[in-house]
């Protein structure tokens, strides 16, 4: 974290053996440009090592992994860590990351929540018919038993969201042992998390953490049993055949409002599911599909984003991201290059709002696009930005909404929400007023990730 001196604080590695301090610093710079810490980023030796000795561990037994993730949950949420206050660790994601202070306090609430309830959420993803352990009693006259698909999770993070690290706390609960290999724009959230793990006293062979290059991540996915891997496309195409990698890539989150449906009455709704979580995130809805005229629902969407105000990640009334003015005109430059003929309805000339010190607010971007087929609308640029077309019943009308993470469905047509919910690329439907954002622990993601993470096997014993 930001120390009392001008030099930049020093956030090592969490290791088997204990915080590690490379030769090999990364500077991790806030929205300025300004130096904020000096990251250890470890060698391959060093990484490999490390994968060898969680193998090597034995978990803790599940009732002390309930009550240590419990007490994390709570650590991490509202204790400090490691000597920094929340308030502290807060101010620091928004000053590296660009989001809003506020809402790195409500998505670290997020983690703190599901860390707290991981052990009992990652239940529901086990087979009804299978028990958790051979000693069960069913195992005597034969039983289903939920056991492990290796002993080693590695986690290869990214910086969009303080939230995505609640990806691998089911992980924890079902008794694997965790790398981290967090994102060298926002590490902080990894490091506070591990450090509130092992403050509450798993041992430190049981998660790690290791900043790294790219190259020594990728040796380390090999290297573990399965790992979690986020990304862009490319990252779904190069892990999307592996049976032992789950790839997380665009989110492409939708709306689908039916005719007849007032959509003023659902506007709150769709601007939350567009720029809530200041627009970071895979559940951020990026296409807005309207039954009929999209051109008033895009008006409207548009007035009510152009209100939000430009102000720099620590004010407590900003809600839009915060990057640095030359990353920001790069973002610009490639919207604009990809946008074609759409019609621009907000920040039509430029996504840019310089805030003088070097940083840039991204400003929501609307745009109406004439036809549902358009491939505008698969593109998500971390920032409130939507596209709005029209959709109609006819052909293969469940095209334009394939390939889904989160969609918002205002309808009270039963056939369609029936199709929907049968829809295989469809991953979360939320039918009426609740935002593609909205989620809480115990809920599946991209499916539960004990279906990744688990496999059930016959047992008898006598």
């Amino acid at each position: 974290m930001r120390g009392t001196s001008s030099a930049p604080a020093g956030l090592h590695a969490l290791g088997a053996a204990g915080p590690y301090r490379s030769r090999n610093q990364e500077v991790v710079c806030d929205v300025r440009g300004e130096p904020v810490a000096e990251l250890s980023l470890v060698p391959w030796l060093f990484a490999q090592r490390n994968i060898r000795a969680l193998r090597r561990a034995t978990p803790p037994d599940p009732e002390r992994r309930r009550k240590l993730l419990t007490r994390a949950g709570w650590l991490f949420a509202s204790g400090s860590v490691d000597g920094v206050s929340p308030d502290s660790y807060h101010r620091t994601v928004a000053e590296v990351s660009g989001i809003p202070v506020a809402t790195v306090r409500q998505l670290a609430q997020q983690v703190g929540e599901y860390a707290a309830t991981a052990y009992e959420s990652v239940s529901q993803a086990r087979p009804v018919g299978a028990a958790d352990s051979w000693r069960d009693q069913r195992a005597r006259r034969g039983s289903g038993v939920w056991t492990r698909r290796g002993d080693v999770l590695m986690v290869h993070a990214p910086a969009n969201s303080p939230v995505v690290h609640t990806a691998w706390l089911d992980a924890l609960a079902l008794g694997y042992r965790v790398a981290v290999r967090p994102s060298q724009r926002e590490p902080f959230t990894a490091h506070r998390l591990v450090s509130a793990l092992r403050q509450v006293g798993y041992d430190n062979d049981q998660v790690v953490l290791l900043p790294t290059d790219h190259p020594t991540a990728d040796r380390l996915v090999a290297e573990a049993d399965v790992a979690l891997a986020f990304g862009s496309d490319e990252v779904a195409r190069k892990y999307g055949s592996s049976t032992l990698v789950m790839p997380f890539g665009p989110g492409r989150s939708k709306i689908l409002l039916t005719s007849g449906v007032d959509a003023g009455r659902h506007l709150d709704t769709i601007t939350e599911s567009v720029a809530g979580h200041a627009g970071t995130g895979c559940v951020n809805a990026t296409a807005v599909f309207v039954e009929g005229d999209p051109e008033p629902v895009a008006e409207a969407i548009a007035d009510r984003l152009g209100r939000l105000p430009s102000l720099p990640p620590g004010d407590e009334r900003a809600r839009l991201p915060v990057r640095l003015t030359a990353t920001a005109r790069a973002l610009d430059r490639y919207l604009r290059a990809e946008a074609g003929d759409a019609r621009a309805l907000l920040s039509a000339d430029t996504i840019v709002d310089e805030l003088g010190d070097g940083s840039a607010v991204l400003r929501p971007a609307v745009f109406l696009l004439d036809r549902p087929d358009a491939p505008q609308a698969r593109i998500e640029m971390g920032f409130p930005c939507v596209w709005v077309l029209p959709w109609r019943r006819e052909g293969d009308w469940m095209a334009p909404l394939r390939d889904t993470l989160s969609l918002t469905a205002l309808t009270n047509d039963a056939e369609l929400i029936e199709s929907l919910v049968a829809e295989p690329t469809i991953n979360k439907i939320h039918v009426g007023d609740h935002p593609t954002t909205w989620t809480r622990p115990g809920l599946p993601h991209e499916g539960y990730l004990g279906g990744f993470l688990m496999q059930t096997k016959a047992v008898i014993v006598n």
